[in-house]
């Protein structure tokens, strides 16, 4: 388990590198869902996605000089290649072969080398491990790694002081550090509810608080590729068992439907995973919200990919 002060300790890492991204409100979007809605738009982070915010406080904690490699779709792969830029070391990325190609040019762009894999036969997990005990890297999980876990928390908690007091939380659930380190301090907070947001397809989270222990599903074909996890993490699920208070999913439509809500009438270009808190609240999936803050995980699509999905 983490605690709200291993939040504030991230922070307090966090700050004057970390963006402290601003919050967004829309009338319109307070009319179409009852609520008064708070934004967290994390596509406005640093490499586009929240998770610069975990990669960054991981490798901080690193002994000086720790080269390191992470296994990523894209957006964390983007995040550690930025925060070794800074710390000055080399980052080696395992990134599926049919990972966007926006992430994929962007992560090369930053620095780092990059060696695919195919996420449908091979296990990511593995595969990293072997990475590093082969080149002796140090390993930068995604979401299980308690460390991780609390950077990503830290948008929660800029959230809830910029906005002030928040009656539900609405975060985006994949292998589980950001609904984790969120929901983390936002109970601390005083914030009563947390609900996570899947895709259809990837249900695990739902699975397995439903089950009580983890649930293993097959990868999910869905257009959410930062949600695709199929199993909750080890370290995560125990948080997010105690924390979260319900995990909602909605269809790939209603993600591109919020895509395109976002990008007409608040301005934000969103990819599928971070459109699925907007999406949740117009398809009705969350209700009675009160004042409901919702992290916008991130940006990280390809103009042609964004097009194509908005014209389907």
């Amino acid at each position: 388990m983490i605690s709200p002060d291993d939040v504030r300790g991230a922070a307090r890492a966090l700050a004057g590198v970390a963006h402290r991204t601003p919050v967004v409100t829309s009338r319109t979007l307070d009319e179409r869902v009852g609520a008064s809605v708070f934004l967290k738009p994390e596509n406005l982070q640093r490499g586009g996605a929240f998770k610069f915010r975990g990669a960054y406080v991981k490798i901080s904690s690193l002994p000086e000089g720790s080269d390191v490699v992470a296994y990523s779709s894209g957006n964390h792969a983007q995040a550690v290649a930025i925060a070794a830029s800074l710390f000055g070391v080399q980052a080696v990325i395992l990134m599926p072969e049919d990972a966007p190609r926006a992430k994929l040019d962007a992560t090369r762009g930053y620095g780092a080398e990059i060696v695919t894999y195919d996420r449908y036969t091979q296990d990511r997990d593995a595969l990293g491990v072997a990475l590093a005990a082969e080149r002796g890297l140090a390993l930068v999980k995604p979401y299980d790694d308690p460390v991780v876990m609390a950077g990503q928390g830290t948008a929660a908690l800029e959230l809830i002081e910029d906005a002030g007091p928040l009656d539900t939380l609405v975060v985006p659930v994949g292998g589980g550090g950001l609904i984790g380190g969120c929901a983390t301090i936002a109970k601390a907070l005083g914030v009563a509810r947390v609900v996570g947001v899947e895709p259809a397809a990837g249900d695990d989270t739902k699975r397995s608080l439903a089950a009580g222990e983890r649930v293993r599903i097959d990868v999910p074909r869905t257009i959410a590729d930062g949600l695709q996890a199929n199993e909750p993490g080890q370290v995560t699920f125990p948080v997010v068992s105690r924390l979260v208070d319900e995990i909602v999913t909605v269809s790939d439509a209603e993600i591109v439907e919020a895509m395109r809500f976002a990008f007409e009438r608040v301005k934000l270009v969103l990819e599928p995973s971070g459109a699925v808190g907007i999406a949740a609240l117009l398809s009705g999936a969350v209700v009675d919200a009160g004042r409901v803050g919702v992290i916008l995980s991130g940006g990280n699509v390809g103009a042609d990919r964004f097009a194509e999905l908005i014209q389907s």
